[in-house]
């Protein structure tokens, strides 16, 4: 029996894309590695994937175990890796305000393991490595998705984190294995639905906004406004690591799931405050003043909610090239939607959530 493993399951993408490997590999069994305190979780989001979707029911097994320990803290047994034939690690801390200690241990020291596991199973087809297009850290300019190694300096231990680790899956890349790196920009809902299961990135000023009773919202902003946000919805992600999964031209490539025509922060503003239904007023603010506001300054935080390590994104100078992508999605019918196109279902799905928070799972 072939069997697929996988890391981030029940996560916000990993939980998604898990059907549609199923779905293409009808022969396959898939192996997820859960943490055991989302065990319950796990097993809650496999039954109703089974019963959403007969034709991946009794394909899922849920094992235990730890991405930050050698050979994953998997029991003898756990998983045949003479059945293994795909691994799509999805796994990773997501939060900008991680310390470093376990940034390093989940992000970096998790993807080590996962290669290692990688390099004992005689089967595989291909690693899937979901990465992020923050790799880039503060570089300026374009940014290539054979870009990797470019002197950048990083806003976050996430950003430094999830570089090292495609350091090292790169590296085994040269070595000879078999594998795939995905990039997405910032991910937000799904095009459709709007539907989420963390609030943070765009989402911190679209709670902002929706906290403000009136016609009438103030936003502080900072920089000139014409960075650029790269906005890209989760079903759009999922589709595009669905397709581009089964490519055999994909081997070998890095893939930047990024919006070619991504919004300057102006429009990106105009497009939530129709979205909101309320005009904004714009407070302008040099960034070091902004960021020295919210960590220092009682009460500030509290007010608004909006961590200082996301101002970062609002006045960041990269811009992403995705030739790769859009050249193996072409004929696929799957394309990044424009945030204008469904800015309005996230407002909706966050105004009727307010349960859902921005917190990461680790």
């Amino acid at each position: 029996m072939a069997a697929v493993f996988f890391t981030g399951f029940p996560g916000f993408l990993g939980g998604a894309l898990l059907p549609r490997v199923l779905e293409r590999r009808p022969e396959a069994t898939a192996v997820c590695l859960v943490q055991p305190r989302f065990a319950a979780l796990a097993r809650r989001r496999a039954e109703a994937l089974a019963a959403a979707r007969p034709a991946v029911a009794g394909r899922i097994r849920l094992v235990e175990g730890d991405l930050t320990r050698p050979g994953l803290g998997l029991a003898p047994g756990d998983l045949a890796v003479a059945d293994v034939v795909e691994i799509f690690h999805l796994a990773a801390v997501y939060d900008l305000s991680v310390p470093r200690e376990p940034a390093m241990k989940v992000n970096v020291e998790g993807t080590v393991h996962v290669l290692e596991l990688a390099a004992d199973c005689p089967r595989l087809e291909r690693l899937h490595h979901v990465s992020t297009c923050y790799v880039s850290g503060r570089h300026p300019g374009p940014f290539g998705e054979d870009d990797l190694e470019k002197g950048q300096a990083f806003a976050n231990f996430y950003e430094e984190t999830k570089y090292l680790a495609e350091v090292e899956v790169r590296a085994r890349m040269r070595a000879g294995l078999p594998a795939t790196i995905y990039r997405p920009a910032i991910t937000v809902g799904d095009s459709a639905t709007g539907e989420t299961q963390k609030l943070d990135g765009p989402y911190f000023v679209i709670q902002w906004l929706l906290r403000q009773r009136g016609p009438v919202a103030i936003l502080p902003t900072v920089g000139d406004l014409t960075a650029e946000v790269n906005v890209v919805p989760r079903d759009f992600v999922i589709s595009a690591i669905a397709h581009l999964a089964g490519l055999e031209q994909s081997r070998g490539k890095t893939y930047q799931l990024a919006d070619p025509a991504p919004l300057q922060v102006a429009p990106l503003l105009e497009v939530l405050s129709r979205a909101v239904g309320k005009r904004i007023v714009r407070i302008p603010l040099r960034l070091g003043v902004a960021r020295w506001a919210i960590e220092r300054v009682p009460g500030v935080y509290p007010l608004l909610r909006i961590p200082s390590g996301a101002l970062d994104y609002f006045v960041l100078r990269t811009r992403y090239d995705t030739r790769n992508a859009l050249a193996d999605l072409a004929g696929s019918g799957i394309a990044c939607p424009s945030f204008a196109s469904y800015a309005d279902r996230l407002v909706a799905f966050a105004r009727a959530h307010p349960e859902v928070t921005s917190a990461a799972m680790t």
